[in-house]
């Protein structure tokens, strides 16, 4: 017996078949045999000369794990022994449940196991269930082969060693107790659902890759099929008979410069991927392959063949032109010098009148105008606690429009004061009202607003002592500041 258990387990390492177990957990199986005594009355196992009597039975399996199973078994039948002289017989029921250890695993189509377990037997013809007839049978152990013949069906061979606690079933009641051995030969089913979340046609026990999209070839282990082997599988392989790289899709990049070979210009030498894979010597943005001018400034503009933009035509490249779409000089970066001081247009604020680099292009301020106008702001008086102004000093702001459109991009700073009569807030809210009213007198003589700035600072910077009416009517003042 345990030659030939060696046997089937080597035959059984070589033959592998697909799974099912895990998938159909439920067996059932229709056994028949023959059952040999042993006992006071002498010993038939493994013997061919004495009466053989047969049986029987049905199991109901179910699988744990895939080395272990529960097993039920349920066998009917005669047992007895007959010696020619004397003997004993007798119909029985016998009742098992059993764990079964197997000794390979599930995939093998020839799986040898052993088991043990605990059981019942009913000596009576009737059913009829008096305990006086029923034996306790422990231990019951053994060990058998299943050979898988499809995903369903198998043979069975299993012997089984039943082992009771009773020694009167063959009329001798001290002495050895009674024990039998079963041989046994049937054919079982599997039966089950297999489980299989996404539909791959693998079973989720086996599946190596369960959440494959619906509608995936996939292999034996369910994972998705890649024919070229680069870890990209064939349904996100953009060149799925070759092989390539994961961030390329799955295709080849000979150059290495990130540009798969099915999209790259210039397949064999390293290139940019915003030129398709080719180079570009210049840096210029065209192709050396495109380009007419390959030897142009780095980085400088070019048109589609690769040559310097120079759009109006004034001897400097639209990458060093100031003003590249209008007609200049050279020595002003391509921008005009309407004026001709030597300030581009550009940048000067008054492009129509000569004026110096200090003034941003304007005239420069004359002295004598200066002066007026700071005179002009010591003379603006308002009438008492309010910011309206006295008429004579509109005649002065007159004056003053005539002077600022002498200087048409100046700018001219209002600042207001008070003296420290009153509480701050009163005076700070005085002086703005002061100083915008000069700036809205201003405006209405057409003077823009945006060359126009009012600011009040109520008492917080007086110029003379406020304890005496001197210093206070120096502090409440306005001050004209003119600038570019």
């Amino acid at each position: 017996m345990k030659k030939l258990l060696l046997l089937y387990i080597c035959f059984a390492s070589t033959l592998t078949t697909k799974a099912q177990t895990e998938d159909k957990k439920w067996n059932v199986g229709l056994h028949g045999g023959i059952i040999q005594y042993n006992g006071d009355l002498g010993r038939d196992w493994y013997k061919t000369d004495k009466t053989m009597y047969g049986f029987g039975g049905i199991s109901v399996s179910r699988y744990l794990w895939k080395y272990i199973d529960v097993n039920v078994l349920y066998t009917r039948g005669t047992l007895g022994y007959d010696s020619g002289v004397t003997g004993f017989k007798s119909d029985f029921s016998h009742v098992t449940a059993n764990l079964r250890f197997n000794l390979i695993g599930q995939e093998y189509f020839v799986r040898p196991y052993v088991f043990g377990g605990i059981g019942a037997i009913l000596f009576d013809r009737q059913l009829n269930f008096h305990k006086p007839k029923i034996d306790t049978t422990f231990p019951v152990a053994g060990a058998g082969i299943n050979f898988r013949l499809s995903p369903v069906l198998s043979l069975n061979l299993q012997e089984t060693f039943v082992f009771t606690n009773n020694d009167s079933r063959d009329g001798i009641v001290s002495g050895k107790k009674d024990d039998y051995l079963m041989h046994m030969a049937g054919l079982t089913f599997n039966f089950g659902c297999k489980k299989d979340a996404d539909g791959d046609g693998v079973s989720d026990s086996r599946d190596k890759c369960p959440d494959t999209p619906a509608g995936v070839a996939v292999d034996s282990k369910g994972c998705p099929l890649d024919r070229d082997n680069d870890g990209v599988a064939d349904y996100l392989d953009t060149c799925p008979d070759v092989a390539g790289t994961v961030l390329m899709n799955g295709c080849p990049d000979s150059d290495n410069d990130g540009v798969a070979d099915l999209n790259d210009r210039c397949p064999n030498v390293k290139g940019t991927v915003a030129l398709k894979g080719c180079p570009d010597a210049d840096n210029d943005g065209v192709a050396d392959l495109d380009d007419k001018c390959p030897n142009s400034t780095p980085g400088s503009k070019v048109d589609a063949t690769g040559c310097a933009l120079d759009n109006d035509k004034d001897g400097v490249n639209n990458d060093e032109d100031r003003c590249p779409d209008t007609y200049g000089l050279v020595s002003l970066k391509g921008c005009p010098d309407t004026d001709g001081d030597g300030i581009a247009d550009i940048d000067d604020r008054c492009p129509n009148a000569k004026g110096t680099e200090e003034n941003k292009g304007c005239p420069e301020i004359a002295k004598k105008d200066v002066v007026r106008i700071t005179y002009i702001g010591s003379k603006i008086f308002f009438e008492n606690n309010s910011d309206k102004l006295k008429v004579a000093s509109l005649v002065l702001l007159d004056e003053l429009v005539k002077i600022l459109n002498k200087y048409e991009a100046a700018n001219l700073a209002i600042d207001g004061h008070t003296d420290s009569n009153g509480s701050d807030e009163f005076n700070q809210v005085l002086s703005q009202k002061r100083t915008n009213s000069v700036r809205a007198y201003l405006m209405s003589k057409g003077v823009a607003d945006s060359h126009l700035t009012a600011t009040g600072f109520g008492e917080t910077k007086p110029i003379a002592d406020n304890k005496t009416s001197l210093g206070r009517s120096k502090n409440r003042r306005v001050e004209l500041r003119i600038a570019y």
